[in-house]
């Protein structure tokens, strides 16, 4: 029987590999192409959950599949955004619901929340909104040139080379996001985009000025490559979290345990503090895994509980990957030793991966409140 361990590490040795192969199951492919062919046609919320196909690959690339019956409860998600502390997704413990009003910000973006693409219609608002706080007018004809000249050629953009080198695509995002003083200074903003975001210690993320790590996300060549100028969560990012949600689950099938590794693995770049650990019941069963903690300790304290953790494990390292892939290497090891039989067992820990336990406001008792409502 092959191990835990040895079946994650052959699945992410080449995560390219493997992504493909999901890609081309047909069943796959029929959705996706559905998907991408539908989903721009999209301009309200209502269109959006009526259209099952769509909004059934749409739940499930953000690992929501549970909920899809709960259509009043995610239209009241979508409804709100994110813009507002007070918004019914911001008050959801379970950090999914805000991803994903986020990733179709009907709220913020109207029609146009299904085609959004941050380098393009994002920048321009920035660049509107700097304007705007300024005391220029937007609808100043200057302003309006300006934008469609960078509109017209930021789409030719595919590299940091070429940002940097292109000074009407460069110089309009940098006053977009309030950076004029550092237009001259490209040495400093090539290292501002190679790092990207997604690494909470990359250089974007250790400036103070929050407009850095802004700006890096609009223009997250690390993360998207030559895709970056035209990358749309609504679509290409959905379109990435459904292969991945796919592929997990049909690790989850034949080894729970390998399931658990890979949602960690891809889960552990957010990751802060012990909180956001315990905040997930995925992630905290390979934490309490890993660091031989009985499953009781989940009952005390979540004060205690992260102390707890905090004590056994230095959260930095999961930034590193080598460490994470030690921490991991122990976790298989040690889940194959609890379950002797997890290659042939069917998924039981699919109760982990729907509703994360934590203080503040449930998704259940918020659901239970909705359906008293309605």
């Amino acid at each position: 029987m092959t191990s835990t361990y040895a079946t994650y590490q052959s699945m992410t040795r080449d995560m390219a590999r493997t992504t493909t192969q999901v890609e081309n199951e047909p069943q796959v492919k029929r959705e996706t192409e559905y998907y991408l062919a539908n989903i721009g046609k999209v301009k309200t919320v209502d269109d959006f959950v009526n259209n099952t196909r769509l909004f059934n690959y749409a739940m499930k690339a953000f690992g929501l599949s549970d909920m899809t019956y709960a259509k009043a409860f995610m239209v009241k998600v979508l409804n709100e955004g994110v813009s507002d502390p007070d918004s019914f997704a911001n008050k959801l413990t379970d950090p999914r619901y805000k991803a994903f009003a986020e990733a179709f910000n009907f709220a913020a973006d109207k029609d146009g929340a299904t085609t959004y693409v941050a380098a393009q219609k994002g920048v321009a608002d920035h660049y509107a909104l700097t304007a705007i706080q300024n005391g220029v007018s937007p609808e100043n004809p200057i302003l309006q040139q300006q934008t469609q000249d960078y509109l017209k050629q930021v789409v030719d953009v595919k590299s940091i080379d070429d940002f940097l080198n292109n000074d009407t695509v460069y110089t309009y995002a940098m006053k977009a996001f309030g950076l004029d003083a550092k237009i001259g200074d490209k040495t400093f903003m090539r290292k501002i985009l190679e790092g990207g975001v997604s690494d909470p210690a990359s250089f974007a993320n250790q400036q103070t000025d929050k407009n850095y790590a802004a700006f890096a996300a609009a223009f997250d060549f690390a993360a998207h490559g030559e895709e970056t100028t035209t990358y749309s969560v609504p679509e290409e990012g959905t379109v990435d979290g459904y292969m991945r949600q796919t592929m997990e689950d049909k690790a989850g099938a034949q080894n729970p345990g390998v399931q658990l590794a890979l949602y960690f693995q891809r889960k552990a770049p957010g990751i802060t503090s012990a909180y956001d650990i315990l905040a997930d019941k995925a992630l905290a069963k390979v934490v309490r895994t890993a660091l031989r903690l009985p499953d009781a300790t989940a009952m005390l304290d979540i004060d205690k509980q992260s102390s707890m953790i905090e004590s056994k494990l230095n959260i930095k390292d999961l930034q590193d990957p080598a460490k994470l892939g030690d921490f991991l290497k122990r976790f298989t090891s040690l889940y194959d030793i609890d379950n002797p039989s997890a290659a042939q067992q069917s998924s039981p820990t699919a109760i982990l991966f729907s509703q994360p336990t934590t203080q503040g406001i449930s998704t259940n008792l918020l659901l239970s409140i909705q359906q008293l409502k309605i």
